[in-house]
């Protein structure tokens, strides 16, 4: 009888450790309220892991984005703690360049990267997206201009979106005028049109300023930006529009809400009577660009399939509160939503399409 009392208490004591993992992660939605003995027992059933490691991309001055990131490591642990695993250590570096990032994380020896959707591409081999980041949309998103122009001035929304548009912009010139005029009539641009204007253009590393304005040209017109005749390239969106509103181009590429950002600008240093809303119209758009994102290394010693779906769940929780918006703010973040390899496809073209101009 002792013999069978002792076996049964084994089976049973087998069957409470095994269920300690699952009651760890799971909470009654009818009971919110935990008692500090049972949270503690939960922990103790976490899954321990000694490090993660966090790579930033120096958009910003590298003492900056540390400094400001500092708060992420409190608040990943907290979120992560609560979804079964216990991190001792978090690291967070600042890669020296973009590609330092993607190099890192296809080597694993960086977990976690926030990286642009460019840098992503060029890494997918040892390199997973989880999610993108998201941003105040637009009231406007339309492939055709016209919808647009119709619908001005371009305005934020309370939705958050997970892409951008990079657009065609026609100004005040005589030239910028009639192109917008053949758009709004419903008349197809042609690229002898496009090839008569000035066009003003950022460097070839600009997604909206010269990347996916040269996929544009390629998927409608199988032209790209070096074949234009006359092409201006600026230092920035603000001489750009500086030179469009003096009528020194006629057209210029940019990112969406681009006008919103100059329009004080348009009839103060640049001296126009009328309003850009006014003096400008669309004639194309750009397939969408988007968001940021977070990826994980695919070749990451610690980054099991478990807590690659804890980081997921992780950062989509800290971007929904106020402290951590104060922290993803540095990359002008708003939230993340979930993505799928898929999503950046367009970005894969846009790359493509370049590497194959500079190796002419």
């Amino acid at each position: 009888m002792k013999k069978l009392l002792l076996f049964t208490l084994t089976c049973m004591l087998s069957v409470f450790l095994m269920a300690c993992g699952n009651e760890a992660t799971s909470t009654s939605n009818a009971d919110k309220t935990v008692d500090a003995s049972a949270e503690a027992s939960g922990n103790e059933c976490n899954e321990s892991v000694e490090k993660l490691t966090i790579g930033f991309v120096p958009s910003r001055n590298p003492d900056e984005i540390i400094t400001a990131t500092e708060p992420l490591k409190g608040l990943l642990k907290d979120e992560l703690a609560k979804l079964g695993f216990d991190v001792d250590e978090i690291d967070i570096t600042v890669g020296t360049n973009f590609e330092a990032v993607g190099e890192a994380l296809s080597a694993g020896t960086t977990d976690i990267g926030l990286i642009p959707g460019g840098t992503y591409v060029l890494y997918d081999d040892g390199a997973e997206v989880i999610l993108t980041a998201t941003r105040a949309g637009l009231n406007n998103d339309s492939d055709n201009p016209v919808d647009w122009n119709k619908n001005k001035p371009t305005e934020p929304t309370t939705a958050q979106a997970t892409s951008y548009r990079a657009i065609l912009v026609a100004g005040p010139s005589e030239k910028g005028k009639a192109l917008a005029a053949k758009v709004n009539n419903g008349e197809a641009l042609t690229f002898e049109d496009l090839n008569d204007v000035t066009w003003n253009v950022m460097s070839s590393s600009s997604p909206a300023g010269y990347i996916y304005p040269t996929l544009w040209l390629s998927e409608n017109f199988d032209k790209t930006i070096p074949d234009l005749a006359k092409v201006v390239q600026a230092d920035s969106y603000g001489s750009a529009f500086a030179r469009l509103a003096a009528g020194q181009t006629d057209v210029l590429v940019t990112y969406a809400d681009a006008r919103r950002d100059y329009e004080e600008s348009w009839q103060g240093e640049f001296g126009r009577s009328a309003s850009i809303w006014e003096e400008t119209d669309l004639i194309g758009v750009m397939p969408a660009i988007y968001n940021d994102t977070i990826s994980v290394s695919k070749n990451s010693e610690v980054m099991t399939e478990d807590l690659k779906k804890a980081v997921q769940q992780a950062f989509i929780t800290i971007g929904n509160t106020e402290k951590g918006k104060e922290v993803i703010a540095i990359y002008s973040h708003e939230g993340y939503q979930t993505a799928k390899d898929s999503d950046y496809d367009n970005e894969r073209k846009a790359q493509e399409l370049v590497q194959n101009l500079g190796s002419k």
